[in-house]
């Protein structure tokens, strides 16, 4: 289990259940209705026949060797021997091996128990010879029960909402719950407030980063600076307000997608009733993007040498992108001919439309008023992969036209975005180049990714034109004329089809056929032909 959740004094009760003795009990027992004979000396550390060793502090084959050379030796006064070895994935591999015969085949006197934090670390040999037995990490509602008891025992008076915080911030380990209660009794005077808790964990007050994250995802960045200033003069560390907005993203996270996490008992009524109205109102997608921008930016925080404007920073970052729209929402507005909005508005006026409308104000706050007004490019619009082909060839750029006919198959193409699936052998940045070429050629952001896993995708334009060439080419051989002049011509191949041009000059028609004329006798010449012979 991980820290304080109480392994080493659940082994300590096993060994007192395993040795308990009393008038009526005769045997190892888990009713164990008072003190037996060495319960005491137990729970002390202090018996000779149960013995507890730091595998931290004592990791070597000598150390183990000692163990094993002393469990021959029958117990002097309890009934088994037991070996209590705490952080026991800290031994050597050299231990470890000295320590297997043992448990394969130990002494029906002896009894071995160990404790780790990192199961994982412990070799599968030793795990097969063991009984595994994994303690759970405790709720915040049992650590703040348990709280709560050990404070009435001390006759101490602590507030709920105090016992809350401490529980939250012990993580799960009933020991650091402990130590942090005995922190803020020695801090208290006579009463643990939820005020002085804050003050001793550098905590800001929950209800106000409820406030500074709704003004984050409205984009309302002077005042979510304001009020990360505010916190931090009070005492609050930059670094547990990013984290405090991390847990509060997870949090709303968990409300959207799993049923019931509304009833989170660590939540009082207000922050569940405040959790639920941001969480409906705000997309998974967004609060993806938050999550990852918060945790890299904790990281940044950690380790600038001024943490608060490095907290500033990211709260910056994270404003102006916390409702920006997607690559799809871009291109339909593209489509749409959307732009920016024309009367820029102040970030920090209220706003009915919830985060899409503040989205718009700080829209209007980067693109600063120009002294004279320019005149943009036309787009060049495409409305096929064929126009990309085209505009290659215009351009003159040869490589990328080779490679987008022959190197590639298209999985989806829409205006301003092409999904493609390469074939082996061109070159990996081929999406950039094109992604590049097109933006600079049509005066549009394009997008190009590459499909993932096996995307369903059309041939390549070269095995398409392949295609219908020999489409036409069958269509051809099925002609009656050519069947003729290929009968005429014995051992002659189709090479090409072409479309003829037949437009005529405005004002001029096609000379009508004369309905006497009895035109060309294909069978006749046929016959004439195979009649005949030629010189080699």
């Amino acid at each position: 289990g991980v820290r304080g959740v109480g392994k080493t004094t659940t082994a300590r009760i096993l060994a007192r259940a395993l040795n308990y003795e009393k008038p009526g009990v005769g045997g190892p027992t888990i009713h164990m209705d008072g003190l037996g004979v060495h319960c005491e000396a137990i729970m002390e550390s202090r018996h000779v026949d149960v013995m507890e060793m730091d595998a931290a502090s004592r990791t070597g084959i000598d150390d183990i060797r000692e163990i094993i050379d002393s469990v021959r030796y029958l117990p002097v006064s309890a009934r088994y021997k037991v070996y209590i070895i705490d952080e026991v994935h800290m031994l050597s591999k050299q231990a470890f091996n000295g320590l297997l015969k043992t448990l394969e085949e130990p002494p029906a006197h002896v009894k071995f128990i160990f404790a780790t934090t990192e199961i994982r670390k412990v070799p599968v040999t030793v795990l097969s010879r063991c009984q595994r037995f994994d303690l759970r990490r405790l709720s915040v509602e049992e650590l703040t029960g348990l709280l709560g008891s050990v404070a009435g025992k001390e006759n101490v008076e602590a507030e709920d909402n105090a016992l809350r915080l401490i529980a939250r911030a012990a993580d799960g380990s009933a020991r650091d719950g402990l130590s942090l209660l005995d922190r803020a009794i020695a801090h208290a005077e006579g009463t643990v407030r939820e005020a002085d808790v804050r003050d001793m964990l550098g905590l800001a007050d929950r209800a106000r980063i409820f406030d500074l994250f709704d003004l984050l995802m409205k984009g309302d960045i002077a005042a979510a600076l304001t009020e990360l200033r505010a916190q931090y003069d009070v005492g609050a560390d930059p670094a547990v307000v990013l984290s405090d907005l991390a847990d509060l993203t997870h949090w709303l996270t968990r409300l959207k997608l799993v049923e019931g996490a509304s009833e989170d008992v660590a939540m009082s009524e207000t922050e569940r009733r405040r959790g639920s109205e941001m969480a409906k109102s705000l997309p998974i997608r967004v609060l993806s993007r938050t999550w990852t921008m918060l945790l890299k930016g904790l990281a940044e925080v950690q380790g600038a040498a001024r943490p608060i404007a490095a907290a500033e920073m990211v709260l910056v970052r994270l404003a102006y992108v916390a409702d920006g729209p997607s690559p799809e929402e871009l291109v339909e507005q593209m489509k749409g001919g959307g732009g920016p909005a024309s009367a820029p508005s102040r970030a920090s006026a209220p706003s009915s439309d919830g985060p899409r409308a503040q989205l718009r104000s700080v829209s209007s706050l980067r693109s600063e008023p120009r002294p004279s007004p320019v005149q943009a490019a036309p787009i060049l619009m495409l409305s096929s992969i064929e126009d990309v082909v085209a505009l290659l060839a215009k351009e003159r750029n040869i490589l990328l036209k080779h490679a987008l006919e022959a190197g590639m198959r298209i999985v989806r193409f829409e205006q301003g975005r092409i999904e493609i699936s390469p074939l082996q052998g061109t070159p990996s940045t081929i999406a950039n180049e094109l992604s590049e070429a097109l933006s600079k050629a049509t005066g549009q952001r394009w997008f190009v990714s590459v499909a993932r896993g096996e995307a369903p995708a059309a041939p390549t334009l070269r095995e398409q034109a392949q295609t219908r060439e020999e489409a036409a080419k069958e269509e051809a051989r099925a002609d009656p004329l050519v069947k003729a002049a290929l009968a005429v011509f014995p051992g002659a191949e189709i090479v090409d089809v072409r479309a003829p041009d037949l437009v005529l000059p405005a004002g001029e028609e096609v000379m009508p056929a004369d309905p006497d004329d009895p035109g060309i006798d294909l069978d006749a010449m046929a016959a004439d032909y195979d009649s005949r012979e030629f010189d080699a």
